[in-house]
């Protein structure tokens, strides 16, 4: 089944810079919300504390919640509206993390019951310790970095079949990691410079499409932690599973494209090479339009109807689906044109030299 009939000949490349300014405008408003903010709103699955979900009988604002708990002392807690329209439900998070858990969901109705009368029903209270909390943070983040540093060994091997030097890449990562966590680096700043690491060993070793692939997929979990920042989303341990869907189907998109390229390199071997990668894309445009579209409207019915639940999740696959499908045609392959312009140049000068 073709969506987009055969014969296409969209310019996606030669629209590049306008797709690098906008990534980059994504990127620096991510960055700045971050900083603005203090960094990500991290869950009480990551920050540690208790978490109260409560229904109640009609809407109510945060603030007439907070009045409500100061006979319990937790009136500092912050109070977030939740679920659907209409279902009148609200979660309480408290940072604090040496409240005792006993008889505490007893203690919080009765309170808002006093307050609101009897339309109170409580529907959980979940408790992380900041030690727990800290440690999950931490694999979470390892969780992402490793999948991004498996991705590039596998992608090196399958469409360069340079696997030793993938292998000499990832023994080159854990030597560097090593030496940077004796230093006793933050788990943050750690990925961070084996980010940059990875990178310039990509660029070194002359592994381009896993550069590209790489690059597109930081490009992705960037931007869905942006779009969280803005919107004031909590990241929990179910949005770094969304974070990992996103990888895993970004890159499904990518190495379509990458290997329609491969197949075209060698099929039209005098064609300049950024013809054929638009070539490449515009064949796999279908395809691309296609899936994306049918797993949007899968994930959208599980954002409008699935409840508060899987409301977040659904909104990280959402924002995932399509930062991944736009980065596989204006970030991945564009990367992979500039890289071997740079070094095509390169070789043909030392050809002319040797003349």
């Amino acid at each position: 089944m073709e969506f987009i009939k055969p014969g296409i000949n969209i310019d996606f490349l030669g629209k590049r810079k306008t797709a690098f300014i906008l990534s980059a405008i994504l990127i620096m408003t991510t960055i700045f919300l971050l900083i603005w903010r203090g960094g990500p709103n991290y869950g009480v699955d990551f920050s540690g504390g208790v978490l109260i979900q409560v229904k109640l009988d009609q809407k109510r604002a945060p603030s007439e919640l907070k009045a409500a708990l100061r006979s319990v002392d937790l009136q500092d807690s912050m109070i977030q509206e939740f679920g659907e329209e209409g279902q009148f439900e609200y979660l309480i998070r408290v940072r604090e993390t040496e409240i005792e858990l006993t008889g505490l969901s007893d203690k919080v109705k009765q309170a808002l019951i006093a307050e609101f009368g009897q339309g109170v029903e409580m529907r959980r209270v979940e408790m992380v310790g900041p030690k727990v909390g800290e440690d999950l943070r931490e694999k979470a983040l390892f969780a992402i970095f490793y999948a991004i540093l498996f991705i590039a060994i596998y992608i090196s091997g399958r469409f360069e079949l340079k696997w030793l030097m993938s292998i000499v890449m990832a023994l080159s990562l854990a030597f560097v990691v090593y030496i940077t966590s004796s230093f006793g680096v933050s788990v943050t700043w750690l990925i961070v410079v084996a980010m940059v690491v990875t990178l310039a060993l990509c660029w070194f070793l002359k592994l381009k499409y896993a550069l590209g692939a790489i690059i597109a997929l930081i490009h992705d979990v960037i931007i869905t932690v942006g779009a969280f920042a803005l919107t004031d989303r909590e990241i929990s341990l179910s949005i770094i599973a969304a974070c990992l869907t996103i990888i895993g189907y970004s890159l499904n998109d990518t190495i379509v494209v990458f290997d329609r390229i491969r197949e075209n390199l060698r099929r039209f071997k005098r064609r300049p090479f950024e013809e054929v990668m638009n070539l490449s894309i515009n064949e796999t445009l279908s395809r691309t339009v296609l899936t994306s579209t049918t797993t949007l409207v899968v994930v959208l019915a599980l954002f409008l109807l699935g409840g508060g639940v899987i409301h977040d999740f659904a909104f990280a696959i959402l924002v995932g689906i399509i930062v991944g499908t736009y980065s596989s045609v204006f970030v991945a392959s564009p990367v992979i044109l500039i890289w071997e312009s740079r070094f095509a140049k390169r070789t043909r000068r030392k050809a002319s030299r040797k003349k």
